[in-house]
C-alpha cells in the first residue's frame, strides 16, 4: 500500500522562498557587518535556518578580520555549533571553551584540526572565533572586549545571563525564535514583573525595553515544516509575524510498503500521512498523568510506524529514505510522562526513539512526532499546560508528519478554565495566549481525528 502526504496549495508563481529567505539574510548581515547600531535582533520560527545564519554570520565577521565571541544556551548547541562551521571552513581556527567538568563536551570535536578545546578562556586567545555556553562565558574576563557577539536561542536566555556577559562585547547580532518556550527560572519572577531589568525576562525582550529602536529583521521561510504544517504553526503562534513553508505541495511524500491493520494507530497513520496531520482520540476520561492508556497507544503508534516500513522522500533525497527509528521523536509535557512511554516502547521491542519532554526537544528535527497533548485526560487547564511554547514546541519538530493522542473533552475543559492569568503594568501581554492557542490547533486538528477506543 501507498499513502501520499499532499499539503495546502499555495499561489503558484507569488511567492519564492529561497528568493525571500536569502534577502532576509543578507538585509541581516547588512546591518550585522555595516550597520552603525550596537546590536541586531533576528525572530526566526521553527526551522527557518537560526544556525546556518549564526554560521554564516560567524563566517563571515571572521573572514572580515573581525574576531567574535558566540553564545549559545546548551553545551549541545555550543557543540553543534562548532562542527558546522568546521564542516564550512576547516581552516576556520576555532575554540570551544568548555567548562572544567569531567566529559564537557563532544569529542568529536577532538578529532577536527582547527578546533581547539579548553577551559581557560586565555588559552583561546587570537582565535578568530570562540564558542561557549553564557553560563560559561559569565565567568570570563577580558582586559578588552571582542568587537562583535552572537547570541544563539536570544529568546531562552534570561536577561541576567546577558547582563553578567554583556561587558565582554561591543556589538552583538541576537537570533532566537519568540515562538518557544519561555527562559526557565526555579524561583518566583513576581516581584520584578513590569520592571525593565526582570531578571527572569528574556534577553530580548529586555533589550528592545532599552534598546527600542535596534534593527528588528524575522526570517521568513520554515524549512522544517511541510506546506501542511507551517500555515497552522504560523497562525497558531506566529500571528504578527507569519511564515512560509520552504517546500510546496507534493514536494514531501511519506509511504508505507506494508497496508493498514484497520486499527486506530494505523488509521491515524494513514490520515498523517495523507495530510501532515494525525489526532487519535481516546474516550473522555479523568486520568492520572501517566495515563496507562494513552501511554500505550502512543507507543502502539510509534511501533505500527515502524513496522509499516515507511519510506519518506523529500527535496533532500528524490529517493525513498526509509523511517527509522532515529526520525521519529515522541514529545510529552512531563518527564513522567516522558519516562512512562519510554518503559512502553520497550516492552513492544522498540529502541532509539527519542522520547522527552518539549523543553529537551526544543531546536531538533524529526520526520515524524508523536504528540501526548498536555491537557489530555486532565481535569484542570494550568498555567504550565497552557503555556504556548509548549505546544509550539511540540507541534513543530516534524518534517512530515505529527500524530497528536489526546483523550476527547479538551476543548469543553478549556472552555470551563479561560485564561486568570492577571494583568501587570508593564508587561506586554503574550498573544497568542496558550488558551487561544491550544483552540486554534486543537480546531485544526479535530479535520484529521481517528476515533479510537482500546
Amino acid at each position: 500500500m501507498t499513502t501520499t502526504f499532499t499539503g495546502t496549495p499555495d499561489a503558484p508563481g507569488v511567492f519564492d522562498p529561497g528568493a525571500e529567505a536569502t534577502r532576509a539574510t543578507d538585509a541581516i548581515l547588512r546591518d550585522t557587518l555595516h550597520g552603525p547600531e550596537r546590536g541586531v535582533v533576528v525572530d526566526s520560527p521553527p526551522g527557518a535556518g537560526k544556525s546556518t545564519l549564526v554560521v554564516r554570520a560567524a563566517l563571515e565577521l571572521a573572514s572580515a578580520g573581525r574576531p567574535l565571541m558566540v553564545i549559545a544556551q546548551t553545551n549541545a548547541q555550543v557543540d553543534d555549533l562548532v562542527l558546522r562551521l568546521a564542516e564550512k571552513d576547516p581552516t576556520l581556527p576555532v575554540g570551544r571553551l568548555h567548562s572544567s567538568d569531567p566529559d564537557p563536551y563532544d569529542k568529536a570535536l577532538d578529532d577536527l584540526d582547527n578546533v581547539r578545546t579548553s577551559a581557560k578562556a586565555a588559552e583561546l586567545a587570537g582565535l578568530d572565533v570562540v564558542v561557549s555556553t553564557a553560563a560559561k562565558w559569565a565567568h570570563v574576563k577580558v582586559d578588552e572586549p571582542w568587537r562583535h557577539a552572537i547570541v544563539d536561542e536570544a529568546y531562552q536566555m534570561r536577561s541576567d545571563a546577558l547582563l553578567a556577559v554583556a561587558g565582554l562585547f561591543e556589538r552583538a547580532l541576537f537570533v532566537g525564535d519568540p515562538g518557544q518556550l519561555d527562559p526557565f527560572a526555579i524561583v518566583g519572577s513576581e516581584q520584578w514583573a513590569g520592571l525593565s531589568y526582570d531578571p527572569s525576562a528574556s534577553a530580548v525582550t529586555t533589550l528592545l525595553a532599552h534598546n527600542p529602536d535596534l534593527p528588528q529583521h524575522r526570517l521568513p521561510v520554515s524549512w522544517r515544516l511541510p506546506a501542511s504544517a507551517a500555515p497552522l504553526v504560523s497562525d497558531a503562534f506566529y500571528p504578527y509575524t507569519p511564515f512560509r513553508s520552504g517546500t510546496g505541495p507534493g514536494d514531501r511524500r511519506l509511504d508505507f510498503a506494508v497496508a493498514s491493520d484497520g486499527g486506530g494507530p494505523d488509521r491515524v497513520i494513514d490520515e498523517a500521512a495523507r495530510s501532515g496531520w494525525g489526532l487519535l482520540e481516546l474516550p473522555e476520561r479523568h486520568t492520572p498523568r501517566t495515563d496507562p492508556e494513552a501511554v500505550r497507544a502512543v507507543a502502539q503508534v510509534v511501533r505500527r510506524l515502524l513496522d509499516r516500513a515507511g519510506a519518506a522522500t523529500s527535496e533532500r533525497s528524490p529517493e525513498p529514505v526509509p523511517l527509522t527509528a532515529d526520525r521519529i521523536a515522541v514529545g510529552t509535557a512531563h518527564r513522567d510522562q516522558a519516562a512512562a512511554v519510554r518503559a512502553a516502547l520497550t516492552d513492544l521491542g522498540v529502541t532509539d526513539v527519542t522520547v522527552d519532554t518539549a523543553n529537551r526537544l526544543q531546536g531538533r528535527e524529526y520526520d515524524v512526532t508523536v504528540v501526548l497533548h498536555p491537557l489530555s485526560g486532565r481535569p484542570d487547564a494550568t498555567a504550565f499546560h497552557l503555556e504556548t511554547g509548549r505546544l509550539c514546541v511540540l507541534a513543530s519538530r516534524h518534517r512530515h508528519a505529527c500524530i497528536v493522542v489526546c483523550r476527547a473533552g479538551v476543548p469543553a475543559l478549556l472552555d470551563d478554565h479561560p485564561s486568570t492569568e492577571p494583568v501587570q503594568l508593564g508587561v506586554n501581554v503574550k498573544f497568542p495566549d496558550g488558551w487561544e492557542a491550544h483552540h486554534a490547533v486543537l480546531s485544526q486538528l479535530s479535520e484529521h481525528r481517528v476515533t479510537w477506543r482500546p
